[in-house]
């Protein structure tokens, strides 16, 4: 773990904005691979995927409150740590409190999150890219209608709002996290543009397709969630229906976390499910999200429907 060590050792302090500051996962830091340390203003979240000796995290506590005694004097230090192994999560306050609700912000946008409880805290970091590039298309649209399928606490749909999307469709099975969601657009003072449905995304097709047709269809499922959504069998029944659920011109941003799966997973079935759409880009990840493969890291591509035929 010396790397990560290295890491706290010569940070500066961090700006208020949510953010990754070690991605050992990314395989760049041999060594430190089980490791990721975030910023979510006021509180770090220190997280391993593999089981940890209590030397080893006091060894990590002791460098943070040194470094963040070093570059914040005045601020106590927050630090929750949470170790993933075997499917299961377990979550300790080691210094300082967590604010409730805990608040943070990205770029001009506020999001409610929790990271005393379970694997997801309410924002992924590694989609910072993939909100900013739904900010900046649709500014220079303004008044689309977007689609957010597996909206989880509908980061997308505050920002496309912010930016002037005239109404946006939230489907999440979860209603909890939909509940958090509504909260976000309250916190973003967004009152109206925004509805939100708690249902499984493959029997609700009949309000999905009277809700479009749309101009930007965001897709951001989870790799693999029993009962709910597996991508190497669920992802190309989304495929199919998206060129009857965009406008001409329309977009739709494909988003897929599994390392197991690589570009070519998206692309060829896309190729073979929906022809007629374009790839237009990928979007990049996070520079601190970078990875030993483009293939293994998070993939977010962009597609485009064909414009009318002129007469």
């Amino acid at each position: 773990m010396q790397a990560l060590l290295n890491a706290i050792a010569t940070m500066e302090l961090p700006a208020t904005q949510a953010q990754r500051l070690f991605h050992g996962r990314g395989g760049l830091h041999p060594g430190s691979e089980q490791w990721v340390l975030d910023y979510f203003a006021p509180v770090w979240l220190l997280t391993s995927f593999k089981p940890v000796s209590d030397e080893e995290l006091a060894a990590l506590q002791a460098a943070l409150s040194a470094r963040w005694q070093q570059i914040a004097p005045d601020q106590a230090l927050n630090l929750v740590f949470q170790c993933r192994h075997e499917g299961r999560a377990e979550t300790l306050l080691l210094a300082g409190a967590v604010p409730e609700p805990h608040v943070v912000s990205e770029d001009c946008a506020r999001f409610r999150i929790h990271v005393l409880k379970g694997q997801n805290h309410g924002l992924f970091l590694d989609m910072a890219e993939g909100r900013r590039w739904v900010r900046e298309h649709v500014a220079a649209r303004k008044r689309v209608k977007v689609l957010n399928l597996f909206a989880y606490t509908c980061a997308f749909s505050v920002v496309a709002l912010q930016a002037g999307a005239r109404q946006v469709l939230n489907l999440d099975m979860s209603q909890g996290a939909l509940t958090i969601g509504q909260q976000n657009h309250q916190l973003n003072g967004i009152s109206s543009g925004a509805s939100f449905l708690a249902h499984d995304i493959f029997s609700t097709w009949g309000k999905i397709t009277r809700g479009g047709p749309y101009e930007l269809i965001i897709v951001d499922p989870p790799s693999y969630q029993k009962g709910s959504f597996v991508a190497t069998k669920d992802y190309a029944r989304l495929m199919r229906r998206l060129p009857d659920l965009l406008v001409p011109g329309g977009h739709a941003l494909l988003c897929l976390n599994a390392p197991e799966l690589g570009l070519a997973f998206l692309q060829d079935q896309m190729h073979a499910l929906a022809p007629d759409l374009q790839f237009v880009e990928r979007v990049a990840n996070p520079a601190v999200f970078a990875d030993v493969s483009e293939e293994r890291s998070l993939k977010v591509l962009v597609y485009r429907a064909p414009e009318l035929a002129q007469a």
